[in-house]
């Protein structure tokens, strides 16, 4: 989910960087203005979705939910947050990797339950969902609550429906008997009219903490930054395989799966916002330390050290920091562009890159650049800036990527491309370099990165850099690991 001023991948119409799927964001505040507190909480976490977002409201006994298409800013105004009444909030900003970008696949989502309505926001991926469909049509009644037609329902929704099962004392143990059948990435945020729940995958790979009100009302939230956003101190984190259960009485654990933690790296490496932390590490001291081991791994005689901005520049001081060349700001971004659904001819590419990017020649001419950026995808938007800084009279340009190679797709919630759309697969370090014009090329090492985070690598994520997978894949999607056609 994107369109938060980060994406430097998205300056190709043509291109998608590595997007996340989804912002969640709940809070338990009596007493407390929920929504606005949701608008806050959902604008802090806007770089994880830009395609829709919606908030729901409960006053006790009634459930609102107001969700649009666009960004947070342009789905709310006063009007419509002063109508969502209550003590209850659940917020959500969207970006789709199932389903298709359509108000209908907004959320939150609504269900019926024995036990009342419920609101429920998802970030992550699941990757069993033929299987829940499958239980869903054995469960009589819940699957004609789905257009289950041509496949238009998303992994969200099949999970709100599920959680309207009957024959239990609680929504609490609908939960419980649900989640251990749930496959792959989950970071939820529901309510029902009194209660707030969340829940993580045993593997945890999609962060989700919570913390307290001055008021002692309590927040659930996709990173530790919309926490503070909102006044609140963060207790801990979710863990894997753990749901919480906050009402009247404040906050309850309950255990569904044992717990394998798996966190997503990428998170350190893109997603998450600078200013977030996860499992303890600071993301920003993190990716300072990314370029630090990147420059003592690949070093070059340069004039200046310049960002892909704004998520290549903490790996960039990083880099100046540890080379001792000097750190500049070379290109200037354009925060007020965000997505762009108009599709421009060949001609004017060049001018939507420009509107996001455009380069200080004053800066650039005659230098010998280290340009630093968290990724390379398919290597288009790369291509594109190396040619602008030529262009502006760089010398050289020596393009340094603060991750190894992106050489497999994720199935957890970031929507990269096919194996055979990524630059690094079946090319070498020094082929991508000459297809980008760059007069060199260096990649993080996997050690390096991982001992940036200082999380052991057996509690992390790395498949789209190693192809070693926590959950098994869908079987549907299983020929994207071999850029085989799918089966008939």
């Amino acid at each position: 989910m994107r369109g938060d001023g980060r994406l430097n991948h998205d300056l190709d119409p043509n291109e998608k960087g590595p997007q996340d799927a989804c912002g969640v964001f709940g809070v338990f505040g009596p007493g407390e203005e929920v929504a606005k507190l949701a608008y806050f909480g959902l604008y802090a976490l806007q770089h994880r979705g830009q395609e829709s977002a919606g908030i729901a409201t409960s006053n006790g006994s009634n459930i609102l939910v107001f969700k649009d298409m666009g960004l947070v800013s342009q789905v709310f105004d006063e009007g419509a947050l002063e109508a969502l009444q209550g003590h209850i909030a659940v917020g959500h900003a969207r970006y789709s990797t199932t389903g298709a970008s359509v108000w209908a696949n907004a959320q939150p989502t609504l269900g019926p339950t024995e036990h009342g309505t419920i609101a429920l926001g998802h970030n992550g991926n699941l990757t069993n969902t033929a299987q829940l469909l499958d239980l869903l049509t054995e469960r009589e009644g819940l699957a004609k609550r789905l257009d289950l037609t041509g496949g238009k329902c998303t992994d969200t929704q099949v999970v709100t429906a599920l959680l309207g099962a009957t024959g239990f004392d609680s929504l609490e143990d609908v939960a419980v008997d649900l989640l251990p059948s749930l496959e792959g990435a989950f970071s939820f945020v529901w309510m029902d009219e009194t209660t707030l729940y969340a829940a993580r995958d045993p593997q945890g790979i999609r962060p989700l903490v919570y913390g307290r009100l001055p008021s002692g009302g309590w927040v659930v939230a996709s990173e530790t930054a919309a926490l503070d956003i909102v006044g609140a101190v963060q207790e801990r984190e979710v863990e894997p395989g753990e749901l919480l259960v906050i009402d009247a009485d404040g906050v309850r654990s309950r255990r569904f799966a044992e717990p394998d933690p798996k966190g997503c790296i990428f998170e350190y490496v893109y997603l998450a916002r600078p200013d977030t932390t996860i499992a303890g590490r600071s993301v920003q001291m993190a990716r300072l330390e990314m370029g630090r081991a990147l420059a003592r791994e690949h070093p070059v005689e340069a004039d200046i050290v310049i960002p892909t901005p704004e998520s290549g520049t903490p790996a960039a001081v990083g880099y100046a920091q540890a080379s001792g060349i000097p750190f500049a700001q070379g290109l200037v971004k354009n925060s007020y562009v965000g997505r762009t659904f108009i599709e421009p001819s060949q001609t004017l590419r060049k001018l939507g890159i420009r509107l996001k990017l455009n380069p200080l020649r004053e800066v650039i001419e005659g230098q010998r650049l280290v340009v630093v950026d968290d990724s390379i995808v398919r290597g288009n938007t790369q291509r594109a800036i190396v040619q602008m800084l030529r262009d502006a009279g760089a010398a050289e340009v020596h393009v340094r990527i603060s991750s190894p190679p992106v050489q497999w797709p994720c199935f957890y919630g970031i929507d990269f491309p096919t194996r055979k759309e990524l630059a690094a697969v079946g090319h070498s370090v020094e082929e991508i370099c000459a297809d980008l014009g760059a007069d060199s090329l260096g990649y993080i090492s996997l050690d390096g990165m991982l001992a940036a985070t200082r999380q052991a690598e057996s509690r992390l994520c790395t498949a789209c850099f190693t192809g070693t997978y926590p959950v098994e894949p869908p079987v549907a999607a299983r020929h994207l690991l071999l850029n085989q056609p799918a089966e008939a």
